[in-house]
């Protein structure tokens, strides 16, 4: 009886060395350029990272809600008088405690870049010095946009995606963090734990109502990143040459050939 070898990991003789197409980004170890040589997967996302990414994502949605109320309450909310119902109460303590919630979360992700893999830093800075990750950026862009045929294979981050998520993670939570603070420091008081850490915000804003839109501006460019964020994930894990989004759910990067570029 006829025994089949079966071989799970079958190089490509035709790969280019070295690597440049899965350097691109800088995130790549080099077990990782061994393992894209191969269709096979590599763990990218360790579970801090992924509970980070499913609570912040929970906390943003909730976030969103709470604060468009917040900002243009329902008719419907009149139910009647005041004294008789909290309601609005209620949506104020959910905005509230999701934000500190954010706020905990986002610091223990910070903190986690320091003791996590390479790819758990990537979205706290920009190599905007590097010309390979600048035109990387371009390619995705047109990769996007249908200007080009087919996409290249990236062990973390995209460039595109590493560039969208620092700006509006990484520096748009950060401002939604301290102005959404400051202007809870205006309900503890002058004087109080809140107003001592976040009252210069106010200050250097000039008013409160400049705040007040500022911050509501911002929930806006979170809402479209993450509109854009959902259909650039479900579009890539159907038409890229690596999984997307059981990557966020695993932590295993999977390749869907054996080619490299």
């Amino acid at each position: 009886m006829d025994t089949e070898i079966v071989t799970i990991h079958v190089p490509n003789p035709n790969a280019p060395t070295p690597l440049e197409a899965s350097r691109k980004t800088g995130t790549a170890r080099p077990e990782d350029i061994e393992s894209i040589f191969y269709k096979t997967s590599v763990y990218v996302y360790e579970v801090p990272v992924r509970l980070w990414h499913w609570l912040n994502a929970a906390m943003i949605f909730l976030l969103i809600g709470t604060g468009y109320l917040i900002a243009r309450p329902l008719p419907t909310m009149e139910m009647g008088e005041a004294t008789d119902q909290f309601v609005f109460g209620y949506i104020r303590f959910a905005h509230f405690a999701a934000g500190q919630v954010l706020t905990v979360a986002f610091a223990a992700r910070i903190l986690w870049a320091f003791f996590g893999n390479v790819h758990s830093r990537q979205m706290f800075k920009l190599p905007v010095w590097n010309l390979r990750w600048i035109r990387e950026l371009i390619y995705e862009l047109k990769w996007y946009l249908f200007l080009v045929p087919e996409p290249r294979k990236y062990v973390g981050h995209n460039p595109l995606a590493h560039a969208a998520m620092f700006f509006f993670i990484t520096l748009g939570m950060s401002f939604m963090i301290v102005t959404g603070f400051a202007l809870y420091a205006e309900g503890a008081g002058q004087g109080s734990f809140y107003d001592t850490l976040f009252g210069w915000v106010l200050g250097l804003v000039g008013n409160s109502q400049r705040l007040h839109t500022l911050h509501h501006l911002g929930m806006w460019s979170i809402v479209i990143f993450t509109i854009i964020h959902i259909y650039a994930a479900v579009r890539e894990d159907i038409m890229s040459r690596q999984s997307m989004i059981s990557t966020i759910v695993s932590g295993w990067r999977t390749f869907k050939d054996d080619r490299v570029e």
